[in-house]
């Protein structure tokens, strides 16, 4: 399945009729509960539904899928536990939709998009008019291990900015070592988490935790903005439309008014990326071609492994 959302001509009124259609079916299955075969009907249009409807939400909008997903299994389970007249079930599935829908609004608000929006509005197969070489011709520098660990050698406050693309390389191990050397020799290392980084809820978070960076050194995004341009290098390690400055500064952007965390204010950015190619918002970034930025091309793990190694000989 790719990452963009699958549309097709009719995709609307074809969820409308396989949702009426499923709303009949369970209607006579209750109403005649010993024909089972319109129970296979109801299973089989049900599972046609499900899958339309999540193939048509863009990679970016995952996160919000999956918490919507967990809150369904809850509402099922406390449906079941009334008809079974069993108080765990109804008490258990009614906790796991309720904060399934909380959280599902909590990044709702965090994307600036409704439930809606996200279930319906095909975020990513929106072309945009701005042409990638308008953006970053003659003005994209690029970096390498050995320039970033002179400049990493000489700051006092590092924060890195996690995204799918750490998940990707499986650098999270990696990047574990670059903070404890960074730490060992006095420079402050922080995390900048958006709350819909990642492929699932708090997948950075998670990730991070598993390579046992300590938790008070991840930092939300809305505590960590306002002391951006405190910031000496920010180092975007896999993050795309999160950091993209449109979200700001273009009304007609698909992520305009989006919450990003704002490392163009740093001092200096790095970007560590295997190309210029855009995020899921399938819009450019102009991040990339900013003047306090340096692009490290190449896979996220390898990247980082090479300024550590290079941390260590100077």
């Amino acid at each position: 399945v790719p990452d963009q959302p699958v549309r097709y001509p009719g995709e609307q009124i074809v969820k409308v009729l396989l949702l009426v259609a499923s709303v009949a079916l369970g209607a006579y299955v209750v109403l005649n509960p010993l024909d089972v075969s319109y129970y296979w009907y109801l299973a089989i249009v049900s599972t046609l539904l499900g899958v339309l409807l999540v193939i048509a939400i863009g990679g970016a909008d995952m996160p919000v899928v999956v918490a919507l997903l967990n809150s369904y299994s809850g509402l099922a389970a406390a449906a079941t536990g009334f008809v079974l007249s069993n108080s765990v079930l109804i008490i258990s599935g009614s906790l796991v939709g309720a904060s399934g829908l909380i959280l599902t609004n909590i990044m709702c608000k965090a994307m600036n998009r409704s439930l809606a929006n996200v279930l319906f509005g095909g975020f990513g197969a929106v072309a945009t008019t701005e042409k990638q070489d308008d953006i970053y011709a003659g003005k994209v520098k690029a970096t390498s291990a050995d320039e970033l660990a002179m400049l990493l050698d000489s700051v006092q406050r590092v924060v890195i900015v996690p995204g799918y693309g750490m998940a990707v390389a499986q650098a999270q191990h990696t990047v574990r070592d670059l903070y404890n050397f960074l730490e060992n020799k006095g420079i402050t290392c922080e995390f900048a988490i958006h709350p819909v980084a990642g492929r699932m809820p708090g997948h950075m978070n998670v990730l991070l935790a598993e390579a046992d960076i300590p938790y008070d050194k991840l930092i939300e995004m809305d505590e960590i903005n306002p002391t951006m341009e405190q910031v000496d290098v920010a180092i975007v390690l896999g993050a795309n439309d999160v950091v993209n400055p449109l979200a700001r500064t273009d009304p007609s952007s698909p992520i305009a008014g989006m919450p990003i965390i704002d490392v163009d204010r740093a001092r200096t950015v790095i970007v560590v990326k295997r190309s210029l190619s855009p995020g899921f918002a399938g819009i450019p970034n102009p991040l990339f071609a900013a003047d306090n930025t340096l692009m490290f091309f190449g896979d996220g793990k390898k990247a980082i492994q090479e300024t550590v190694a290079a941390l260590k000989e100077n």
